[in-house]
């Protein structure tokens, strides 16, 4: 687990410089993005077949930087719109930068100080309203890590 490699065996909160040895972390949070855009019509970019390899997977290994071209995955839109989680180009919102590491620092916190578990049968089929959600919600089974 790429926090536990980070943070070692320790009870402590993972902290904001930690977040730059997380590249695996930001993207399972790019992931979620993908999948989870708050606009009309905007989400399905993310399950475009065109655009992305197996679109209904979950896969975070997508955004993880390439060696090869040793750039990460361009979320404002400035190469290619790819999905619009923040806006793209000139509108994209100017808040991103510090709502990408809120979302990390928060995730890796609940991620690092609590163990889950599914708590039935996953069922990931959608139901489209004014956003996408869940048709039956998840329901999780969480415990703290450290006592």
């Amino acid at each position: 687990m790429e926090i536990k490699g980070v943070i070692g065996n320790e009870e402590k909160m993972v902290k904001e410089d930690d977040l730059h040895e997380m590249p695996y972390l930001k993207a399972v949070i790019l992931e979620g993005l993908r999948n989870g855009t708050m606009n009309f019509m905007i989400g399905d970019m993310g399950m475009d077949p065109k655009v992305w390899e197996d679109p209904m997977s979950f896969k975070p290994e997508r955004f993880v930087m390439s060696a090869e071209d040793g750039e990460g995955f361009d979320i404002t839109g400035s190469k290619e719109i790819k999905m619009m989680p923040f806006g793209a180009r000139r509108r994209i919102c100017p808040g991103y930068v510090l709502a990408l590491l809120h979302l990390e620092y928060f995730v890796a916190n609940l991620v690092w100080n609590f163990e889950w578990k599914a708590g039935g049968d996953i069922n990931m089929e959608e139901q489209r309203e004014f956003s996408v959600r869940m048709k039956h919600p998840l329901q999780a089974l969480i415990s703290p890590r450290f006592l």
